[in-house]
Order: structure tokens, then C-alpha cells, then sequence
């Protein structure tokens, strides 16, 4: 007689189930204790330890010695490789058979020379199947290797995550055994684990949830773990469960598999070359055993290192790929940071990537990925759209501290009005496991309920690799149309995005950028690398532009294509958002720094050589090459060598009316006075003229004034600036009773992410540094340039010197600053108190600027309390404003009429080391009348980062000055010259250009270089059908609107043989 019904209480009833599935509690009677059967030691065991990576060819000639369960290996980033031997006992035929193995370092199995699947504790993978079915005939015996990585799957940090890596740290291999695998249990346990998630996410106001918990006591009642033959029918009422569907109007979830690879962060970059096999490799078997499991993948550097190092695996991505389930995204060479990057940059990110893609994997991505980048540029959509891409995931926003971000489907508008579709997967998550709990929180979290009924759900472990299990697909696919639930389908982003786009009407719009309210000491943590990147990015310009300008003029020359994509994809690579961020530990901030030095001797080599080729069959002395890689007149004071290694100054103006990027030859290299000109301009020096030299620096009372007819400065006894005066007007820049060049020192001790965070509570901490009297004395004494210099001390550990300079002509006063930096948790800025009153300044961002409030009305306003920028910000009120100008530098702020520049911190994780040391930078300041775009703030930041080169001339230089290129528009700017891409058949340049002021603008770029024809083309070099120009009299007429970047495809003439 059937057992009478029972009331059943919820909370025991829901107990008795978790207590029926636990891995900790009754696991003697419980149906976990029953997913594993019959074990068996493994046969034999043996390892070799090496603080290298060797490959597998190499490790199985090692010498391997005798090891056991319970061994320790280490120390941090060394390899243990594992030699074990296996031998299936006869009795286990008809089973499953898995090597179950458990170590805190992550592993890789190896068989028959091919890597098979990782073996990470951290990312639930601890067993590996060696066959689904032991069969008759099958082999007993079989040897594997298991190489492993000493490291977690997040590093090794000493106490915390994010802590710098205990160097000292050992590992242990805590389980080798084969044993038979219940799948029956397993799948089981997902269908109560499942029912237990309905039942507590719908909770007691539901019918479905008591259904759902009824159904999960019932299988408990029928199901004896003892006995397999209870299990079909436990699994039938699951079944009946989970095939009770929902209505037509249920939410879809796009569920794709993912695996977030850090491409350096707590682990250096030749650990994830190992991340990328031991995941990649795990995912692949999951498609072999799942056809319908989609797999995301992103950046390029990752699949060219695997390529490299695994070619066996690379094929078989390629062929998964042409089945649909190994879905490359992105289109980026690697994920990088959002903010940081110049435009360029930003550009190569996908040029390299989108042509690795097409290369490798037959097609370009359709969708930009950049899951965990913090905060996103506004010129962003503008760059997506010129490299074919219209649809954006990332989900970052969702870490915001202080507003919640108002949607996660959206149409995001760039600077220059360019839109794409983003979406952000409502689960705030891209290390999704598959849970009732995040299916359910994808539905409750969205912001666009009505608008759109499709989300992404990225699962799979990620941040140190390891993605999806087979536990989470058994999960999707059992919750694929349920009621209760929404819907869950295994998809790509593809099948997303057009879902999302055909019932796209009501979607809102975002205007400008993206800015993550968190992470905002990223913008100056690790300041050498700042550096590195600055200048890096700017060498690169400078090869190209010269080396493009060699090609035109000399048959005789090769452009460094080769060359050159090694030295952009080692910058782009650093460029990563935990790199060039600074967020990293100390062993990859120093791969960074040899990533730069690589790229500016390789640089400085190409240099000479475009130089050298420029001069060759030209008559006249031996010199220097004096060129200005931007493309407007310059006039600068410049130090040029002299006999015995010395330098001197120099006035190089630029030639011709309106030349631009020019070469000139200097054949005296003493005091000089060259002009220089646009993209190339070629002249003998002359001597500087009197009129072009003024007073010295005069000093009373302590004090240094400094005048060069445009400005006047003014330095008290301690070197902060007292006075700045436009000197035509006599207005004065600097707000009354206050001072300039006032350096300041925070408390810099944020909640928990040390290297990443700066909290707004710091501002309240500020203290000024204040100098000493009488250390300020004159420098340089009049001429071409005045300046005077200073010491500060700015705590007992640190200090600092620096050089104010004023040259003859120049618009704005330098201060050359050199630090020596030891402290802990404080943060240095300078400040400059303007006499001008405006609610917006004005920050450079990639190919534009754009505004922000100086003032906290709203939280959306002060939780911008720090911000980014490139190479100025401005304050500007009708007629006169104040722009500081940098080299290096990216965190800034304007709050009421002061502006100020992030200088150094001192963060202690995840690099205890992070910018302790020497120093040395350059800001400037330059007050102005009229708005910024009108007194060329634009053209004075650029002239600042750029500084004319001159180039040693191994043959006479040229005796006649040259510009390639001029431009009629102040507000058009001619940021890169290339060769292009793909011009093996036909000598062609790319020229980018971009509308800086923002401005509907026409304009004429004058050609000195024999062109034949100029084509307009996208950011990835693709001509446009329609994009024909006419050549009249070597000029272009070019139509830009505001911040719109344009890209020409110039043909050059064969050169006469």
C-alpha cells in the first residue's frame, strides 16, 4: 500500500535534498558518494622538475625519477612534468574510466604526443576520461604525461589574490587514481542541483518552485543510491519536470561558452601561452562530445602564440571553426585598455587582429569583445565602424561604484555620431557555471524589459583561463525550455546580436563614452610604462612616416614591413587592459619595459636607415637630417650636437609658406637655427638671428621671471608659479592670491584593489608640498632659451628637481620634472588654479576631445573625480583659457578652476614595486586667448610629444628643404603615414587624417610625393568602390564633419628606371 501523503515543511524538505547531493555530508549513503565506483592506484609514477617550459618533445627525453601521491614540487612558475602509466583492470569493461587527478597547480594531459585536456582543481576539471566504454578489445595499458604548471589558475598571490606572488610557494599533488565514473549519478545530481536552484530562486510565493521541490523530494524517495536500477525512474519524473514548457513570450538566454584569458595579469605572458592549450584543449573536447556547444574565443596574440606552440591544436581550432562551434570574436589583437591607447593604437588593435582572423579562420569578426576593460572610449564606435564591425559586448559597467548603468541593450553613440548595438549579458558576468540562480538573475537584471527579450550568458571559468565543464552544458541543456524559466539556448554571439537587431525599435541611445566608475588609479599607476607607451606609440609614427616618405623618394629603398608589424604588435600586446594599466605583477611589468626597450632600439635602427636613404645622391656636406614628423610649420629651439659630444641650441623655424611634415639638412651642427617644415623638410642651418633671442631670466628677491614676448612667468623663491601673463593682452592666467606649479600629496589607500583603484575620499587628504626658500636658481641664461630650476623635498624618502624652461617663440612654459619616488599608499599631483570660470573642460581623447563638468552636481559628475586624457585638457571661458599640456601622463582632473595632473602613485599590489624609483617627465603650460582650437593647443600638445628629430646623415643631406605633405585646415591634423598592407604588387601609402576641432570642415592636402591615384578606404585599408579622388595640381580636396577620421589609399608613380 502506497505511502499515505505527507505534509512536508519547506525547510526540512529543501535540507533533505541538499543533504541527498552534498559532497560533504553523508557522502557514505548519499548519491554523491556513489558518482565515483571501483579505484585503482595508477601503475607507476614519475616526474621531472625545471624552473623552464619545455615543450613535450624536449620534457619526454628528461631524466624522470620516482614519484608518489602526497609529493611536493615547486617553487612558483617552475614546471613539474609527470610521467604516469596506467593499467585499467580487466573487471571495469562496459564502464567509463576517468584518471581522477587533484594537484593546486594546473595541469595539462598529454597523450600520444598531443595535449588533451587541462586538469585544474580551481576550475572544476579533476578528472579526465580515457573512454567513455571500456571495450574487449581496448588497450589496458597506456602511459600519459600531465605537465604542471607551478600556479594556480590565478596566479600565486602571498594571503590574497591580488598580493604580489609568493616566490617561495610549493605545490602538492594530492590525487593520481583511475577510477569508474556513474554517469546515470551525475546526471542525476545536475537534475536535483537544478530542481534545488528553482525551488530557493522562485521562492515561496511560487507554484512552480513547490513543484520543482516536490518533484526533487519524490526522486529522493525512489532513488537508492545503492541500487542503479531505482535511478530511470527518479530520472523520469525530472524529465516530466523539465519538460513541462514555457509560453512564446519567454526571455531568450544566448547561452555561449567562454574563456576570459588574462594575456598577462598575476602570471606572465609565457604562462598564458599554457592557459590558452590547457583551455582551448578542454573546450575542444567538449565540442567533439556536445555538437551544438558554441565556443567565444577573442584575441588574436593568443590563437598567433598557440599557432606557434601547438600547431596541432591550431588545426584543430581551424577545423572547429569551419564547423561553426570555435567561434573567433573580437577582432582585436588583444583585448585592450579602452582609455589609454592613442587612436592609432586603437586602430592597429584591429587592423592586426581582423587580418589574423581572415588569415587563420577564413573570416573577419562581426562583434568587438571587451568583457573586462575599465571604461570605454567615446571615438570607440567611430573605430568599430571603420573596421566593418557594428554590434560591442562587454559587461565591465556593471562594477560601477557609484551609478547603476541604465540599460544592457542600447545603441551607443560615438563622438562623431557613429552608432553600433552594445549589449551587456544582464548577468553582470562573463564567468558564468550555468545555475539556476543566473538564469534567473539574467531575466530579474535586466534594465530593457520590453525593449528586448534576448540576452547573452557567458559561461565557463575565466580571468586565468579554464572555461566551461561538461556539468554546465548538462545544466543549459536540461533548462532549455522549461517553465518557470526562461528560455536557454546553446548560441553564438551571431544568432545574439541578430536577434537583438531584428527587434531593435525601441532600443534607447547612449551619447559619448563609457566611463567605469572604478579603476581610475589605472590612469596612473605604474607611470614607466605610461611612459613606455607614449613614447613608443610616437617612435612608431616617426619610422613609419619617415620610412613612407624613403619609399616614394628612393627606388633603391625597403620599407621594414616585417619589421614594423613586430615592433606594433609587441606595443599592442603591452597594451592589454592589465599591462599598460600598470595592474599587474612585477615580473610582467618588467617584460613590458623590454618590450619598449626592443621597440625603441629596433625603432631608433629603422630611423637611421629611412634617414640614410633620404640622403643618398644628394650633393653637399655630411650634417643632419632635421626633420618634422607633423604636419605644420614649427619654429623651435632645439640641442644639436657638437665635436667632442656636447650639445647646443639651435632655432629650426620651418620653410615655405605653408609647408608641413618636412626634412632640412643642418651642415653645421653648432648652434643652429634650421627651419623646419611639414611631413619633410630639407635645409641647410643658419645662424640664429638677433631678433630672434631675448632678455635673460631676471631674478629679485628670490624670484625668476621669465619673458619671451608671448608669455610671461613668473616663479616665487620656492619655484611655484605666481604669475602667468598672456603678454599681448596682459592677462593674467593664474588665479588671484593663488599659485601654479603646486605640487600635493594625497593619502592613497583604497578599499581593496590596490594597483586599480583610487577612491574619492583621498581628495580629503590633500597636503601641499612646500619648498624651501632659496633653492631656486637661474639656468639657462637668455638667448634661444631662459629657464631656472629648483629642489623639493617632498617627504623624508622622496624628492624632486625641475627645470621651468621658456624658449624663444614657443607658446607655453615646460617644467622638466625629475622625481626620485619611495613611498607607500600617497599619491603626487601638481596643481594649476586658473583665473577662469567654466562649468566644462576639455580633454584630449583619440582622434578628439571631449568635455566634462568641474563640478559635482549629480553623482554621475563626482563620481568623475578622476579622470583620463591623453596629451592636454583645457579650461577655456569666451576668449581666454589655460591648457596643460604632457608627455606621459594620463590621470587628470579639473574640479571649480583648478587643474590638476596625476603625477605617481604607490600602490603595493600586485606589484610591490610599482613605481618606486626614478623619474623624469615634462608637463607644460600654455595660457591662450580665444578658444583652444583657434590658439593651437592642439598643434602645441602634439609639437610637445613629437620633438623634431635630428638624425645623423651618413651621406650628404639634402641641400634644399622638402614637405611631403601640407594641409589648408588648422583643424585637420595628418596623424599616421604608412605603407599599406597590402601593397606587394603596387608601391601605396595610407594617410590617416582626422577633424580635431570638431567641425564640419573642407579641406586641401597638398602632395609633394609623385602620386598616381588616391582612393579613400576604411580603417582596415579596403578601398571604397566610390571613394575615387581627383588630383588637381597634386592636391586633394578632402570633407571631413566633426572628429570624423578619413583614411586615403595613395597609388605612387613607378619611379623611372
Amino acid at each position: 500500500m502506497a505511502a499515505a501523503p505527507a505534509l512536508k515543511h519547506w525547510r526540512t524538505t529543501l535540507e533533505r535534498v541538499e543533504k541527498f547531493v552534498s559532497p560533504v555530508y553523508f557522502t557514505d549513503c548519499n548519491l554523491r558518494g556513489r558518482l565515483f565506483g571501483a579505484t585503482c592506484p595508477v601503475a607507476a609514477l614519475s616526474s621531472f622538475l625545471t624552473p623552464d617550459r619545455p615543450t613535450y618533445e624536449e620534457a619526454v627525453q628528461r631524466d624522470f625519477r620516482p614519484a608518489q601521491v602526497g609529493c611536493s614540487f615547486g617553487p612558483t612558475w617552475w614546471t613539474c612534468w609527470f610521467r604516469v602509466e596506467l593499467t585499467i583492470p580487466e573487471a571495469w569493461v562496459g564502464q567509463e574510466v576517468h584518471l581522477c587527478w587533484e594537484s593546486d597547480g594546473e595541469g595539462l594531459v598529454w597523450r600520444d604526443g598531443e595535449p588533451v585536456q587541462g586538469l585544474t582543481k580551481e576550475g572544476e576539471k579533476t578528472s579526465y576520461v580515457l573512454t567513455d566504454r571500456l571495450g574487449e578489445r581496448d588497450p589496458r595499458s597506456l602511459t600519459l604525461y600531465v605537465e604542471v604548471a607551478c600556479n594556480g589558475l590565478l596566479g600565486a598571490g602571498k594571503g590574497s589574490i591580488i598580493a604580489a606572488p609568493d616566490p617561495e610557494k610549493m605545490f602538492q599533488l594530492s590525487r593520481a587514481e583511475l577510477a569508474v565514473f556513474h554517469r546515470d549519478v551525475h546526471m542525476l545530481l545536475v537534475d536535483l542541483e537544478l530542481l534545488l536552484g528553482i525551488a530557493k530562486g522562485l521562492g515561496k510565493d511560487n507554484q512552480r518552485s513547490f513543484q520543482a521541490l516536490y518533484t526533487a523530494n519524490q526522486m529522493v524517495n525512489v532513488c537508492d543510491p545503492a541500487q542503479p536500477e531505482t535511478f530511470p525512474v527518479a530520472q523520469a519524473l525530472a524529465s516530466r519536470f523539465f519538460g513541462q514548457h514555457g509560453g512564446e513570450s519567454q526571455h531568450t538566454i544566448h547561452a555561449t561558452g567562454h574563456c576570459h584569458i588574462d594575456t598577462a595579469w598575476l602570471w606572465p605572458f609565457k604562462e598564458t601561452v599554457r592557459k590558452c592549450a590547457r583551455s582551448w584543449v578542454t573546450a575542444l573536447q567538449l565540442m567533439e562530445r556536445n555538437p551544438e556547444f558554441i565556443f567565444a574565443c577573442s584575441q588574436a596574440q593568443q590563437l598567433e602564440w598557440v599557432k606557434s606552440r601547438y600547431p596541432g591544436l591550431h588545426s584543430r581550432l581551424q577545423e572547429f571553426a569551419c564547423r561553426g562551434q570555435f567561434v573567433p570574436v573580437g577582432g582585436t589583437w588583444v583585448e585592450m585598455d579602452g582609455n589609454l591607447p592613442s587612436g592609432e593604437a586603437m586602430v592597429r588593435q584591429f587592423l592586426q587582429g581582423q587580418n589574423f582572423f581572415l588569415q587563420e579562420f577564413g573570416k573577419m569578426c562581426s562583434e568587438f569583445w571587451l568583457p573586462d576593460t575599465f571604461g570605454y572610449s567615446a571615438q570607440l564606435p567611430q573605430i568599430m565602424h571603420g573596421c566593418g564591425i557594428r554590434r560591442f559586448l562587454t559587461q565591465k559597467l556593471s562594477w560601477n561604484l557609484v551609478n547603476s548603468f541604465p540599460h544592457h541593450t542600447f545603441f551607443w553613440e560615438g563622438l562623431d555620431g557613429s552608432r553600433v548595438l552594445v549589449h551587456f549579458p544582464p548577468g553582470d558576468s562573463y564567468v558564468m557555471q550555468g545555475s539556476v540562480e543566473e538564469v534567473l538573475k539574467t531575466v530579474a537584471n535586466n534594465r530593457d524589459k520590453g525593449r528586448a527579450n534576448h540576452s547573452a550568458f557567458l559561461f565557463g571559468f575565466g580571468d586565468g583561463g579554464g572555461g566551461p565543464t561538461q556539468t554546465m552544458l548538462d545544466r543549459l541543456k536540461r533548462l532549455s525550455n522549461t517553465d518557470g524559466l526562461p528560455r536557454v539556448q546553446l548560441s553564438s554571439p551571431r544568432q545574439l546580436f541578430s536577434a537583438l537587431e531584428s527587434d531593435s525599435g525601441q532600443l534607447c541611445t547612449w551619447v559619448g563614452e563609457l566611463f567605469l566608475e572604478l579603476h581610475n588609479g589605472t590612469y596612473t599607476t605604474h607611470a614607466q610604462i605610461k611612459k613606455g607607451n607614449r613614447e613608443c606609440e610616437r617612435i612608431l609614427h616617426d619610422v613609419e612616416l619617415l620610412s613612407s616618405l624613403a619609399l616614394a623618394r628612393s627606388t633603391q629603398f625597403l620599407y621594414p614591413a616585417a619589421q614594423l608589424q613586430h615592433l606594433w604588435r609587441l606595443l599592442l600586446l603591452n597594451q592589454f587592459h592589465d599591462v599598460v594599466t600598470g595592474s599587474c605583477i612585477q615580473m610582467v611589468a618588467e617584460e613590458a619595459m623590454c618590450h619598449y626597450e626592443d621597440i625603441r632600439s629596433h625603432g631608433n635602427t629603422l630611423l637611421s636607415a629611412a634617414a640614410a636613404a633620404l640622403c643618398a645622391g644628394e650633393p653637399g656636406p655630411e650634417g643632419l637630417l632635421i626633420v618634422n614628423t607633423l604636419p605644420w610649420k614649427r619654429t623651435e629651439v632645439m640641442a644639436l650636437p657638437k665635436p667632442g659630444g656636447a650639445h647646443s641650441l639651435g632655432l629650426t623655424p620651418s620653410p615655405g609658406d605653408s609647408a608641413q611634415h618636412g626634412l632640412c639638412s643642418c651642415s653645421s651642427p653648432h648652434l643652429a637655427a634650421a627651419p623646419a617644415a611639414p611631413a619633410a623638410c630639407v635645409r641647410s642651418a643658419r645662424a640664429p638671428t638677433d631678433s630672434a633671442s631675448r632678455p635673460p631670466p631676471t631674478k629679485t628677491d628670490g624670484s625668476v621671471t621669465l619673458d619671451n614676448g608671448i608669455i610671461r612667468v613668473k616663479l616665487d623663491p620656492t619655484g611655484r608659479l605666481t604669475s602667468l601673463v598672456l603678454v599681448a593682452s596682459g592677462r593674467e592666467a593664474i588665479a588671484e592670491g593663488a599659485v601654479g606649479n603646486q605640487f600635493v600629496l594625497f593619502d592613497d589607500v583604497p578599499l581593496y584593489w590596490d594597483a586599480w583603484d583610487v577612491m574619492d575620499y583621498h581628495l580629503e587628504t590633500r597636503k601641499p608640498v612646500l619648498g624651501q626658500a632659496g633653492t631656486l636658481a637661474v639656468g639657462t641664461e637668455g638667448g634661444l632659451r631662459g629657464s631656472a630650476w629648483f629642489l623639493l623635498q617632498i617627504s623624508p624618502n622622496s624628492r624632486l628637481s625641475q627645470e621651468v624652461v621658456l624658449d624663444v617663440g614657443c607658446p607655453y612654459v615646460r617644467f622638466h620634472t625629475e622625481v626620485h619616488w619611495h613611498e607607500a599608499h600617497k599619491f603626487l599631483k601638481v596643481e594649476f588654479p586658473a583665473r577662469v570660470r567654466s562649468s566644462q573642460a576639455t580633454y584630449e581623447i583619440q582622434f578628439g576631445h571631449l568635455q566634462r563638468p568641474t563640478h559635482y552636481n549629480t553623482s554621475w559628475d563626482w563620481a568623475r573625480f578622476e579622470v583620463w586624457a591623453h596629451r592636454w585638457m583645457d579650461l577655456s571661458e569666451h576668449g581666454f583659457g589655460l591648457a596643460l599640456l604632457n608627455d606621459c601622463k594620463y590621470g587628470a582632473s579639473v574640479r571649480g578652476s583648478i587643474l590638476s595632473l596625476s603625477l605617481l602613485r604607490a600602490p603595493k599590489a600586485p606589484d610591490f614595486t610599482a613605481d618606486m624609483g626614478r623619474h623624469e617627465f615634462t608637463y607644460a603650460l600654455m595660457p591662450h586667448k580665444g578658444s583652444f582650437q583657434d590658439a593651437g593647443v592642439i598643434q602645441a600638445a602634439y609639437s610637445l610629444n613629437f620633438p623634431l628629430l635630428a638624425l645623423p646623415a651618413p651621406s650628404p643631406a639634402p641641400a634644399t628643404s622638402w614637405s611631403a605633405f601640407s594641409l589648408s585646415s588648422p583643424a585637420v591634423v595628418l596623424e599616421t603615414v604608412k605603407q599599406a598592407e597590402s601593397s606587394s604588387q603596387r608601391r601605396s601609402l595610407v594617410l590617416r587624417l582626422y577633424e580635431a576641432h570638431g567641425s564640419h570642415v573642407d579641406c586641401w592636402l597638398h602632395l609633394s610625393l609623385p602620386v598616381q591615384e588616391a582612393i579613400l578606404c576604411d580603417l582596415l585599408e579596403r578601398p571604397d568602390p566610390a571613394g575615387h579622388l581627383p588630383l588637381r595640381d597634386s592636391r586633394l580636396k578632402l570633407t571631413f564633419s566633426p572628429f570624423q577620421v578619413l583614411s586615403l589609399l595613395l597609388v605612387l608613380q613607378s619611379p623611372p628606371h
